[in-house]
């Protein structure tokens, strides 16, 4: 069987045909515009490419998993505007008239690198996109998490020394929560015109916030591998900066080898690169068509 595969960012959409890493048979990526058009320009490249078992769909949120709920499928209180309250789920499953498998863009990254990266063999684990937002995902004892609602590592309240940090933050709902400190947006505002040009204290300070968020979810979830992904961390010294930082911040508590030596295996890049999120969707999709 062949699956759709949709990675809907706030940004850009990524979308293609296939069933794996290895198995990539069309691909495009179309700018994240009006809900209409680009939701009729992902459903129009799917149909293009022959019969589809399923689409899954891995979304930037927040959105509704809850199955029972009236507004399962849609976009809620997102700061994207013009998508609040979007019901991608039906709009896609009406135009491809296949199942839909639905989630967030993180866990379905997640299911990526469970499946064929970074996370394989692992049962529970947390993977983290820094890029024009913050997101979390992962899984626990096997599952993808999912609870009340769904995973929203970005919105971690994390000490903010105003002294040192000035910036306020710019998350319209939480002004210095981990995502309105440390997220792409709050790096751009805080030093504009600075992309690509780092200092050190660029650099100690994004990896601070980022280790402080980070320590967090492993003093809750435990997990047994951190996966930071996203544009943000792109940025050269950054992934080892970030790791030094959570080991000075645990402050020997966790009597672990992971959490010293094994720090480099243990808070990694994710294998699939920016690839694990369509390739995750293509899990769900695997998954909606197994209970179609």
């Amino acid at each position: 069987m062949t699956y759709g595969g949709i990675e809907a960012g706030g940004t850009k959409w990524v979308c293609a045909i296939g069933t794996g890493p290895d198995d990539v048979q069309e691909s495009v990526v179309i700018p994240t515009g009006s809900p209409a058009e680009t939701i009729a320009r992902a459903t129009t490249f799917l149909a293009q490419n022959g019969s589809l078992a399923a689409v899954g769909v891995g979304s930037f949120g927040p959105i509704d998993l809850d199955p029972s709920s009236p507004t399962w499928g849609r976009i809620t209180t997102t700061p994207k505007a013009g998508w609040n309250d979007v019901d991608l789920v039906s709009a896609i499953a009406i135009a491809t008239r296949v199942p839909v498998g639905f989630d967030t863009d993180v866990n379905a990254a997640a299911l990526a690198e469970h499946r064929w990266g970074a996370a394989a063999g692992l049962d529970t684990f947390c993977y983290i996109t820094v890029g024009t937002g913050i997101g979390g995902g992962g899984m626990a004892n096997g599952r993808l998490l999912h609870g009340l609602l769904h995973p929203e590592f970005g919105h971690m309240r994390i000490p903010h020394d105003r002294g040192r940090d000035p910036f306020p933050g710019n998350c319209p709902y939480h002004g210095d929560c981990l995502e309105g400190l440390a997220s792409g947006q709050a790096v751009n505002a805080r030093w504009p015109g600075r992309a690509g040009r780092w200092d050190e204290e660029m650099l100690s300070l994004e990896a601070e916030y980022l280790a402080l968020g980070i320590l967090n979810v492993i003093s809750v979830l435990s997990p047994q591998r951190v996966i930071l992904g996203g544009g943000v961390m792109n940025e050269p010294g950054l992934l080892d900066a970030v790791r030094r930082s959570v080991q000075e911040l645990a402050g020997g508590y966790f009597q672990s080898p992971r959490l010293a030596d094994g720090i480099g295996d243990y808070i990694v890049a994710p294998s699939l690169g920016d690839r694990a999120g369509v390739l995750g969707a293509f899990e769900l999709a695997r998954s909606a068509a197994a209970q179609s």
